[in-house]
């Protein structure tokens, strides 16, 4: 395969890539975040792109509450928990209000929705619901992280003496393992996002503070982002 080849097949991965509109949403709140690190509160080039580029991400997520009021009314994979299950819902329940509310915001910032005063009060209620589901995504990847754990020792235990990670499912599960811990990082880090936003402990989470966990919090979205590479071909 020639270099020509090569780079062909990589740009036409990055045109893939970059076509997905949650994927350009993400790169945008990296650079939102990024500036929001570099302005830490400070009027200057770096906050007018901090609020330019915050404006134009609600765009990207107009009618995308929709998706998570699918994912309400969806039935949930049987054997479940009760309380993983009520955890999930109401992360739905609150991330499709905060994209629901978040449209008017945006509404109010372009001048089409006069009442600025409702829209800010709209503005601080969508933040918070979108703290609320970060803290229950964040219950949710713990225990589904303790419930994969006893499995993955149960498994451990039928294989006995040999090599794990030959098994196909061992893999499949320390895999979904490796998956669920970044989204419990980046849970955790939009929660302490989300504070800094709503400026609850202003001493402590500082615009430099919020816009470096935003930052490293979108670049783990990007990087969830990436197509799954292929399953090797077992003999």
């Amino acid at each position: 395969m020639s270099t020509l080849d090569v780079t062909r097949a990589e740009l036409a991965l990055l045109v893939l890539y970059l076509n997905k509109a949650e994927a350009r949403d993400k790169l945008c709140r990296a650079i939102q975040y990024g500036s929001k690190f570099i302005h830490n509160g400070e009027a200057g080039t770096a906050q007018n792109v901090d609020k330019s580029t915050s404006l134009a991400r609600k765009v990207f997520r107009l009618f995308k509450f929709v998706n998570d009021l699918h994912a309400l009314i969806s039935p949930t994979p049987q054997g479940t928990p009760l309380p993983i299950v009520l955890l999930g819902k109401s992360k739905n329940a609150l991330l499709s209000t905060f994209l629901f509310l978040d449209q008017i915001v945006w509404l109010g910032r372009t001048g089409i929705y006069k009442n600025k005063e409702r829209a800010e009060l709209l503005g601080r209620i969508s933040l918070f619901c979108w703290m609320g589901s970060s803290v229950c995504t964040t219950l949710v990847e713990l225990a589904e992280l303790g419930r994969l754990s006893k499995s993955m020792k149960k498994l451990e235990k039928d294989i006995k003496g040999g090599d794990k990670y030959q098994n196909e499912q061992y893999r499949d599960k320390l895999q979904t393992s490796n998956d669920r811990t970044l989204a419990l990082v980046k849970a955790s880090m939009d929660v302490v996002v989300a504070v800094g936003l709503l400026q609850l402990a202003p001493k402590k989470v500082t615009p430099r503070v919020t816009g470096g966990f935003g930052f490293v919090s979108s670049l783990i979205s990007c990087y969830q982002l990436l197509p799954s590479p292929p399953k090797a071909k077992t003999p």
